[in-house]
């Protein structure tokens, strides 16, 4: 067993864990490492169910507990000064809320970022290691559209969809066509929808003009038709010449995984292809009827 057990909000089964946590848990662990100091880390059963956790570590086994990030504060951090009293304790990269409180008060030296008196240091996740940067995927489904009635796949895709993201390393975003104008949280406008496709990486979706607004904005889009038997998101793909589209039944991981590797390559060349083509060659077949069954009727 390591004489050192880095500890953290993140080890708490009733705690959060976020991704400053991480990153500053990482930055210690780069500097124990570099310095050759070995240690274990404990992490929350409901985040990392396969990792060390803190009710099946014996405290016996360790000298030093560092507990990594976050405010100091509350009787889970005072339950650590109980159950490894005997160790040298010591809170890193911490903010201090109360220095009288005793989850600040139990550790022998708090190395705090903020609230502790002197000078705020920089938050240890700033100078992580970030390996990469993954791509950034918007998602937009849809569980309506109840006009196609038995056709309908809606729940199954969404299904299959989920499953499948769950197992890919990309940054998602939530999205939704609709517009409001008395919520933040949604789009009022067409052009901010399309100002954040253009800042993607590809688009996955249901929707039809989740597809074609990705595509208006010269991202890819993976799109899924939820209708069995292929119905307007199949139909619309095939007038835009765009060719990641995928029956309900078809929304298997192979075939996704296929379509999504073809979006982040070529398939942005299409995209862009498609976006140029809306704007300089933009199909007048609808409108020029418009104006004709306008002309017939006397306008």
């Amino acid at each position: 067993m390591n004489p050192v057990l880095l500890t953290g909000w993140f080890s708490f089964f009733d705690g959060e864990v976020t991704a400053g946590d991480e990153l500053a848990l990482r930055r210690v662990q780069e500097t124990l490492d570099k310095a050759r100091v070995p240690y274990d880390t404990v992490w929350s059963r409901g985040f990392r169910p396969e990792a060390l956790h803190l009710e099946d570590v014996d405290p016996g086994a360790y000298r030093v507990l560092v507990f990594v990030c976050g405010p100091l504060y509350g009787p889970q951090i005072e339950d650590l000064h109980r159950r490894f009293g005997h160790c040298l304790r010591v809170a890193v990269g911490t903010s201090v809320v109360d220095p009288r409180a005793p989850a600040a008060t139990g550790f022998h030296h708090v190395l705090a970022r903020c609230g502790a008196g002197g000078p705020p240091a920089v938050d240890l996740g700033a100078s992580a290691t970030v390996t990469g940067r993954p791509p950034v995927a918007g998602v937009i489904l849809t569980h309506g559209q109840h006009e196609y009635g038995a056709r309908r796949r809606h729940a199954e895709v969404a299904d299959a969809l989920g499953r499948w993201l769950a197992g890919k390393d990309a940054a998602y975003l939530p999205l939704d066509t609709r517009l409001a104008r008395d919520d933040f949280r949604s789009f009022a406008t067409p052009e901010q929808l399309v100002a954040v496709f253009a800042r993607l990486d590809v688009v996955v979706t249901d929707r039809l003009h989740g597809m074609v607004l990705a595509l208006q904005a010269g991202t890819p889009a993976l799109a899924v038709d939820p209708v069995h038997g292929g119905a307007k998101v199949t139909a619309q793909a095939r007038a835009c010449r765009w060719p990641a589209v995928l029956p309900a039944e078809g929304a298997v991981p192979a075939e996704l995984d296929r379509w999504w590797t073809w979006c982040l390559t070529e398939g942005r060349t299409y995209a862009e292809d498609c976006r140029r083509r809306f704007t300089t060659e933009p199909d007048t077949r609808l409108t020029d009827e418009l104006l004709a069954v306008l002309s017939a009727a006397g306008w």
